[in-house]
């Protein structure tokens, strides 16, 4: 009798190298499944078909790194917004520039295209969403109210509504027809990553950096149910097409959820990192992640998975048989939509603003989308994803096979195959699907300008160690193993001097952590994580990590006092803010971005502050405790004004420095 064969639940499918620099954004097409868009910060927009090594078309035109990209429903047209504010719209089957659009002041973070009329929505770093008509090349509406980037947008399945999430901890509804706030949702104590619509009934989830996944009540406006203890920060969620349960993209594993009551059905471990977008297609889940300039994708088999039902006792999918899906309820719990007839239907009535207010196309404008250019980088692909508008079969097709899973004996050979020899001790080297090489092409494409190397806090291999020093710099055919003393030379490299940075190291956190226990405070009544005590034993831990002027041990120290606001005062300030402009200029990535959250903590929390005691009239008689106060915010004010030059030198980078750094620009406005 044959055994059977027994598949994976979660699979690897591909890793391809997507940009010459780094990816900065991606998205998949949700109608398919099979379509995959990445932005990167070579300022391109390349496409690519899921499973496939070669490059689709290569979208050329903006001069900025991408921060977002996102294809429409049918995946016939695509829209990119980058760092300097600018959104440019492709069609894809016609392979041209459609559509540049102008008018945010920084960076995109967050775009979609309505469901059934032709705008498309834009959150930015400026706070602002704004409304566009794709066919008249303007903006619609402007709609206000965040106070922090915009980091998510996405429309309703009726079209009218419009979600909006943001650094400000808040998700806000707007009304399309009204031009205005429905509703906002509080109750996250983190940055909203992503929003995301019940494909049929008035429900809205929400999911943060405070690891929580919160479920909103659109009748009612009110939260349904909280889901906490996720691994990490969410930022990628979707509803089952059906409705049924709500899956979630952890670190490392896919997540499925139920809201009413809050519960989880299932956890399939998956390897993919840090996942940044998902899709559902032939009843298999198709997750994307991204690191550096490589883009892996991978499979979950839902028929695997449980959806309904009670918790699954076991989270290790591997060797369980499919599971069985109970019936989905006959009767929504609360209203749902009503989707516009496929014909004769009318088009979506919006809110807009007055013609003064609203931009028309400039010669400008018409220059751009001159140099824009559509580059197909491989026709045969093009055309067999791409056909024209009139064809009546399109593919990829909607019911396209799906993707076949290993078998589990497959995977456990090659596993034993990866490990190392015995023999060498060398790893048998991965191989990975590369991009074929490019013709050279004349675009409008600036050239990348010329940074500061930076080392950055993820690496394939550690700072200075290199595989080389461990064997011989030329192979000796008589020579056929290395002398012992020889390869133990080589291991021991430098190894004395990292135990002594290491031990140093070590001794200095030992005497920051025994500050902070014990503190400078004669009487504590209070616990050292109240506010107060918390606060005085956080300032002199600080103020002896910069008396041992260690950087490292600055970091190390800053980047848990970065996690509770409350620890900050004003002393804090006068100490810190002289430790962050060295951390700004750091060559050392980790320390960049430490750096850079203190100061983002300090601006949204003390400039105010600052500002108005600095405006303020003297006032009559001594106030030592004022006084005390006002020379603290002068030396702030002071600080702040030194380091603003900075970050307005850094602010013109590409990747994630130069978000970051624009982003603390913009906060520091008031100081120019």
């Amino acid at each position: 009798m044959a055994t059977p064969v027994v598949t994976k639940t979660a699979w690897k499918l591909q890793e391809i190298v997507a940009h010459a620099s780094n990816v900065s954004s991606l998205v998949l097409g949700k109608a398919s499944g099979r379509l995959l868009a990445t932005g990167g910060d070579d300022c391109r927009v390349n496409l690519w078909s899921i499973n496939k090594p070669n490059c689709i078309m290569s979208l050329t035109g903006h001069t900025s790194p991408v921060e977002s990209v996102r294809l429409n429903t049918p995946e016939e047209l695509i829209v990119a917004g980058s760092q300097s504010g600018s959104i440019r719209v492709w069609d894809l089957e016609a392979a041209k520039i459609l559509r540049t659009l102008m008018g945010h002041k920084a960076n995109i973070c967050s775009l979609d295209f309505h469901p059934y009329g032709e705008f498309v929505a834009s959150g930015s770093q400026d706070t602002n969403i704004k409304l566009w008509d794709i066919r008249r090349k303007g903006c619609v509406f402007r709609y206000r109210g965040h106070s922090q980037a915009v980091r998510c947008l996405r429309f309703s399945p009726d079209g009218k509504w419009l979600a909006s999430a943001a650094d400000d901890h808040t998700v806000k509804l707007w009304d399309l027809t009204a031009g205005k706030m429905m509703s906002e949702f509080p109750g996250h104590t983190g940055p909203v990553n992503v929003v995301e619509f019940h494909p049929n009934e008035y429900l809205l989830a929400s999911g943060s950096s405070d690891r929580t996944i919160r479920f909103w009540d659109l009748e009612k406006f009110q939260v349904v149910s909280c889901i906490e203890g996720e691994p990490g920060p969410v930022r990628s969620v979707l509803f089952n097409p059906d409705g049924c349960c709500l899956y979630s993209g952890c670190q490392d594993s896919l997540r499925v959820y139920g809201w009413e009551p809050e519960r989880c059905f299932d956890v399939v471990l998956v390897n993919w990192g840090k996942v940044a977008d998902l899709a559902i297609c032939n009843d298999q889940l198709i997750g994307v992640a991204f690191s550096q300039s490589s883009v892996s994708s991978y499979v979950v088999d839902l028929t695997r998975v449980t959806r309904t039902g009670t918790v699954a006792p076991d989270p290790m999918q591997d060797s369980r048989p499919p599971a069985q899906q109970p019936p989905h309820p006959s009767a929504p719990l609360r209203r749902i939509y009503e989707r516009p007839s496929a014909t004769g239907s009318e088009p979506q009535r919006v809110k807009q603003n007055s013609e003064s207010e609203r931009r028309s196309p400039s010669s400008e404008d018409d220059r751009d989308e001159r140099e824009s250019r559509a580059e197909i980088q491989n026709a045969e692909d093009y055309n067999e994803i791409f056909q024209p508008k009139n064809s009546i079969s399109r593919t990829p097709p909607r019911r396209s096979e799906p993707f076949p899973a290993p078998p589990e004996d497959d995977m456990a050979t090659a596993k034993e195959a990866a490990k190392p020899s015995p023999a060498t001790d060398v790893p048998c080297p991965v191989p990975k699907l590369e991009v074929l090489s490019r013709p050279p092409v004349v675009t409008s494409t600036p050239a990348p300008k010329a940074e500061s190397p930076i080392i950055p806090a993820t690496r394939n291999e550690p700072i200075g160690l290199k595989a080389s020093d461990f064997l011989p710099a030329v192979k000796i055919p008589q020579q056929a193993e290395l002398v012992d003393e020889d390869a133990m030379s080589q291991i021991r490299k430098g190894h004395d001097t990292m135990c002594v940075v290491l031990t140093s190291r070590h001794k200095n956190l030992d005497t920051v952590r025994a500050v902070w226990t014990t503190g400078d405070i004669k009487a504590r009544p209070l616990s050292p994580w109240s506010p107060l005590t918390g606060a005085l034993f956080a300032q002199t831990s600080v103020d002896s990590a910069v008396a041992i002027n260690d950087l490292s041990v600055v970091v190390d120290l800053l980047n848990i006092v970065n996690q509770k606001a409350s620890l900050w005062k004003l002393d804090l300030c006068t100490t810190v803010l002289p430790q962050i402009e060295k951390l700004l200029q750091s060559k050392y990535e980790s320390y960049v971005q430490t750096g850079c959250t203190s100061l983002k903590l300090i601006l949204q929390r003390f400039l105010p502050l600052i500002t108005d005691i600095l405006a303020a009239p003297p006032t009559v008689g001594v106030d030592i405790s004022r006084e005390e106060r006002l020379h603290k915010c002068r030396v702030c004010y002071k600080q702040l004004r030194s380091i603003s030059g900075l970050v307005k030198s850094k602010s013109g980078l590409s990747g994630r420095h130069g978000s970051a750094f624009r982003e603390l620009h913009l906060l520091m406005a008031s100081l120019d």
